[in-house]
């Protein structure tokens, strides 16, 4: 709609508000039959063999994401009970539920790793996946997004957007997924749905659609009004026991409180201009049909634009409710299958491609002691079919598939077939990996790739050839390390072949060996994640093994530009090797996260050089940015460029990439080094008689407020701190304020660090102290 257009009909709406007013009356004299909802009973506890198998535009694939204990587990929870596939309500306190398994999660209250599970809605077929809120797990998140057509953002109405909301709400920007927003546990004290929806245009920079206005609020929260029928959903809660499977369902009407009926007619009405200024289709419906009256719109119009502009990434809808009182839940799980997307409409490139043969993404992988590794793939065309021979073009192997599951947290039933756009668990897979695509064939990947060259004709075959695999998952660089020592040398052989089964499982997970001590590191996300993958190794394969302290995974750059040459002249039994090569390094930003290193040629030596000897040169330059030259720190922010490779006839590849990486390392060494530590973004929520404590406490952190918020009764502390002054923070922090403050975690970024503190680090590292 363009600007003038747009600001017309928003004159035209605010015109007709008194209207729209006046036509209050007329709606309240519609109809007031009740309508009372049921779900299955009880006992009809559906069986996973009944699952339908609908067409494509039925399957809806989403997940679950929020900041810690916003109630993402409690909400599926109560999905899988009303839509009648678990006989009672779990809770995640009494360690219950269905998604969190896990015996780490039953005992923390927390979700650690991402749990899927398949069920029915009204004829849809909904394949969920319930993800971590713990920055420390946010590779279950990113994974879960990859393979998703859509996704549910869990709030809390009291807290409005978190820390970690921010995190994965830009996980799911990033590969384009529709959203819906559910403000749960309106039944607070503190909840504010105004304070929500701001809080979601001004740090979300995304535009709410409210489409539910609450009824009551804290303890009196009843119900909402469904602003597109302008119909009341009621949960008349007889007993703590009710489980909120029963409903009433009634229009307006004069009885209800004035004071509701006029902020649903202006919620209605602002609802009605937003979706027209959003949606073409809709502003020319009604100023060509309802140009008289805007509020006689069916509603059946308005939820097809609603979700034309979910579709669109343009806006997102907003529901409230509370899953843990049964509240509101239900309408939720209707609005995923009214405004999220069929795996049809995500318009995948390769599903042109591949056609009707098979093609599918491997990611993510569990290891079960009976079956063996099991295997979650999403389907994106074609047909899987156990006891079928795949092919898996990352590794250029072939494996037969021997068993097929549909998932269901840590319960599978065992299916004859799956179709396009569903989320399947393979057993049998044993080499594939999370990032893996899948095909039927060689032949089947070589006509997807030759369709692939005839859309884009133009374009590189390399280039081609590469689009017919899908996007892997981006696997982040983990933060802390430590040393892990089985409890004798005869528990060695059987702590790595633990190790390799969970870095399998979890890619987020790095396992290395010191070449100088020989001893085993461990690497991961945070403390947290370590401490899980401890009491793993203990409890699921019966090794005690002993850690090492944590240790901080710093970085290095370099201060100054260089350059060095260096040549390599070796003779190996009766073949001479004779390089010679000439590179310049310099620094770039390092402000963002994961900040790269680049490699650049020289045009001219860009056309000299064979692929392989191409390759033999970037391997030496990589393998030199994984070592810096203060400490042994992985490189970032250090741009090279190779100015000149001589090489003489018989030279091989590994003598090219020896002489680079010795040639690098001169060049680093001349340019000075810098240690750059990590630097992590904090959010504190603390009542106002312990923020001074909170406050001098982060002072000798090296902490740096950037911000003091209210929120409610409580303060909110935004501020940095150096990831290696946070080491045991949840403790000193439930010391401090007696157990009355909660705190999150994200990395932010590496910063230099400052030379009093260097030199601290390079002494300690070094043994002098």
């Amino acid at each position: 709609m363009s600007l003038g257009g747009s600001q017309t009909f928003s004159r035209m709406i605010r015109g007709r508000r008194l209207f729209a007013a006046g036509l209050q009356c007329c709606r309240c004299r519609l109809s007031c039959h009740v309508k009372r909802h049921y779900s299955l009973l009880p006992d009809d506890v559906k069986s996973l063999r009944a699952l339908v198998n609908p067409e494509i535009s039925r399957i809806r694939n989403i997940g679950i994401m929020a900041h810690i204990d916003a109630g993402k587990t409690t909400t599926t929870e109560r999905m899988l009970y009303y839509a009648g596939y678990t006989r009672a309500l779990g809770d995640v306190d009494d360690g219950d539920t269905v998604t969190d398994f896990m015996a780490q999660e039953r005992e923390r209250g927390i979700t650690i790793q991402s749990a899927a599970v398949s069920f029915d809605w009204k004829s849809h077929r909904i394949n969920l996946i319930d993800t971590p809120g713990h920055v420390d797990f946010t590779l279950e998140v990113e994974r879960a997004l990859r393979v998703l057509d859509g996704a549910v953002a869990v709030f809390d109405a009291s807290a409005g957007v978190e820390a970690q909301t921010l995190t994965v709400w830009r996980q799911a920007e990033k590969h384009h997924i529709p959203c819906v927003c559910f403000l749960n546990k309106m039944d607070k004290p503190a909840a504010n749905l105004s304070f929500c929806i701001e809080s979601i245009r001004k740090k979300l920079k995304a535009n709410p659609v409210l489409l539910q206005i609450p009824v009551g609020s804290g303890k009196n929260f009843t119900g909402v009004v469904d602003l597109l029928t302008s119909r009341k959903l009621m949960w008349k809660m007889k007993s703590m026991r009710d489980d909120g499977r029963v409903f009433e369902v009634k229009a307006l009407d004069r009885s209800d409180d004035p004071d509701l009926l006029q902020v649903v007619s202006d919620a209605r009405t602002a609802l009605i201009e937003q979706v027209a200024d959003l949606d073409d289709e809709f502003a020319e419906l009604l100023l060509t049909d309802f140009s008289e009256n805007f509020d006689a719109i069916p509603s059946n119009k308005l939820q097809e634009a609603v979700r034309r502009v979910t579709l669109a990434r343009k806006g997102v809808p907003v529901l409230c409710g509370s899953s843990l009182r049964n509240k509101g839940v239900q309408p939720l799980l209707d609005a995923i299958t009214a405004y999220l997307p069929a795996p049809n409409e995500r318009h995948h490139d390769v599903v042109r491609w591949y056609k009707d043969d098979l093609c599918a993404l491997a990611f993510k992988v569990l290891h079960d002691k009976q079956r063996g590794p099991l295997v979650f793939l999403r389907i994106y065309s074609g047909t899987l079919k156990p006891q079928t021979a795949l092919h898996n073009i990352n590794r250029n192997s072939t494996e037969r598939m021997s068993r097929l599951l549909v998932p269901f947290a840590d319960q599978h039933v065992e299916i004859p077939s799956m179709t396009a756009g569903n989320i399947a668990l393979t057993v049998g897979l044993k080499q594939t990996v999370t990032g893996d695509t899948i095909v039927s064939s060689k032949a089947s990947a070589a006509a997807a790739a030759r369709r692939a060259q005839n859309d884009n004709e133009a374009g590189k075959r390399s280039r081609e050839c590469a689009s017919v695999i899908l996007s892997g998952v981006e696997v982040p660089d983990p933060v802390f390390f430590c040393t892990i020592e089985p409890p004798s040398m005869s528990k060695q052989a059987d702590l790595e072949n633990v190790l390799n089964c969970l870095q399998r499982e979890d890619p987020s997970l790095k396992v290395r060996v010191d070449p100088d001590s020989g001893q085993t590191i461990l690497c991961g996300m945070g403390e947290l994640h370590i401490e899980i993958i401890h009491d793993r190794i203990r409890r699921e394969y019966g090794i005690e093994t002993h850690l090492g302290p944590l240790q901080v995974a710093y970085r290095e750059t370099i201060l100054h530009e260089a350059s060095a040459s260096d040549t390599l002249d070796r003779t190996v039994g009766e073949r001479r090797h004779v390089v010679t090569v000439e590179l310049a390094v310099r620094p770039v930003d390092i402000a963002s996260v994961g900040g790269s290193c680049e490699l650049a040629f020289t045009e001219e030596l860009e056309g000299q050089l064979s692929a392989e000897m191409k390759e033999a040169v970037e391997n030496g330059v990589h393998s030199s940015f994984l070592q810096g030259p203060l400490l042994g720190y992985p490189l970032q922010g250090v741009s090279t460029l190779i100015q000149c490779v001589t090489i003489e006839p018989g030279t091989s590849p590994a003598m090219v990439s020896a002489c680079v990486s010795r040639c690098m390392l001169k060049a680093l060494r001349l340019a000075g080094g810098q240690v750059l530590e990590p630097v992590m973004s904090l959010e504190v929520t603390v009542g106002e008689d312990h923020l001074s404590s909170v406050l001098g406490d982060l002072a000798q952190r090296r902490g740096t407020v950037r911000d003091i918020q209210s929120r409610h009764d409580n303060k909110v502390l935004l501020a940095t701190v150096p990831l290696a002054e946070m080491m045991g923070y949840s403790t000193v922090l439930r010391t401090l304020t007696s157990g009355n403050a909660t705190f999150s975690l994200e990395l932010d970024t590496y910063e230099a660090m400052n030379p009093q503190e260097q030199n601290t680090l390079l002494k300690r590292l070094s043994g002098l102290l």
